[in-house]
């Protein structure tokens, strides 16, 4: 089936202030365009069909990394992945889960920005603009169920960022810049944990830069689960940090899961097991348990959510085993 895109205005601002202002005179109608491999297809189903389109391909100001005074490492939201893949500035784990995202035909066009801010993704809402007509509208489409959980009054969709587990394990932050001002918060705290409205980020804020603190001594690494080894949306993604003290015990533990909740999930019971002690066999296999215990996949996306809840419990532990074994 082909399926064209919806009539809409366009808009390509020169600068970062005319976007802000642009987005805040248009109000919610309209929306961000960063590299677009999301939001077109998104278009395209139907999903989204946004009055106006606000280009950023011309704000170069988004683009690019740099290291501050401090030793943060600053990445700009229109940097490409493919850029975030291979640069040696940002901490690996970032870049391995920039290098997992679909294909290098994409990598070269997607946004850090744009997959921080990926809509959550659900088999029912993903579907056709006519599959859906016929089921009925859920609650991400202004429906009154979600198809996924009926009992439930939230949307389950799922949020399938690979950034986004690193950059929480990597304890980042965001700055979002609006008409109204500017602010930083935590990466974590960019996820309200609702599907269908899924970011904290007014409408009107554009993400503009991801900030990575330094922490001499810090590990981490990211590991994702999908059906074929390129291209995919994660089933599962997991990212895990922690530093190693003077004393040889483990500080700052950070299990993080993705693609299993409409925001990303930390491990937290599974990080105060690990926290002051060492990483042994034994330590590894009990945090990898207790980790999995938060992890609750529903049927909303490739392959059975018991395979993934199975599989939670593997990529912690391959994960733990891995930042063990670095040097």
């Amino acid at each position: 089936m082909t399926m064209s895109l919806p009539a809409f205005d366009y808009r390509e601002p020169e600068t970062l202030d005319e976007a802000a202002r642009m987005l805040d005179e248009i109000g919610p109608t309209a929306v961000v365009l960063a590299g677009g491999t999301d939001l077109v297809p998104s278009m395209k189903r139907r999903q989204i069909t946004p009055g106006t389109v606000v280009s950023l391909a011309a704000l170069d100001i988004l683009r690019g990394i740099r290291i501050g005074d401090d030793g943060t490492v600053a990445v700009g939201a229109g940097t490409l992945l493919s850029e975030l893949e291979r640069s040696s500035v940002v901490p690996s784990a970032l870049a391995v889960a920039a290098g997992a995202v679909a294909s290098p035909q994409i990598r070269n066009v997607a946004t850090v920005g744009g997959n921080l801010c990926l809509d959550t993704r659900c088999n029912y809402i993903d579907m056709p603009e006519l599959w859906r007509e016929a089921s009925g509208p859920c609650l991400k489409e202004g429906g009154d169920v979600c198809w996924v959980a009926p009992r439930s009054d939230r949307c389950w969709a799922i949020c399938s960022s690979d950034l986004a587990p690193a950059a929480i394990a990597l304890d980042a932050s965001v700055h979002l810049v609006s008409s109204r001002g500017e602010r930083s918060i935590p990466v974590a705290d960019l996820w309200t944990g609702d599907g269908s409205d899924h970011l904290t980020k007014d409408p009107g804020e554009i993400l503009t830069e991801l900030r990575i603190p330094p922490a001499p001594g810090r590990r981490a690494t990211y590991h994702k689960l999908r059906r074929r080894q390129s291209i995919d949306f994660p089933l599962l993604g997991v990212a895990a940090s922690l530093t190693i003290r003077e004393s040889g015990a483990i500080g700052d533990v950070r299990i993080v899961f993705g693609a299993v909740a409409p925001a990303p999930l930390r491990a937290t019971d599974a990080e105060l097991l690990v926290e002051g002690g060492t990483l042994s066999p034994d330590s590894i296999d009990e945090a990898a348990r207790v980790a999995a215990r938060i992890v609750r996949p529903l049927d909303n996306t490739d392959l059975g959510s018991r395979y993934r809840k199975w599989m939670a419990s593997v990529l912690v532990s391959r994960a733990l085993h891995e930042l063990a074994e670095s040097s």
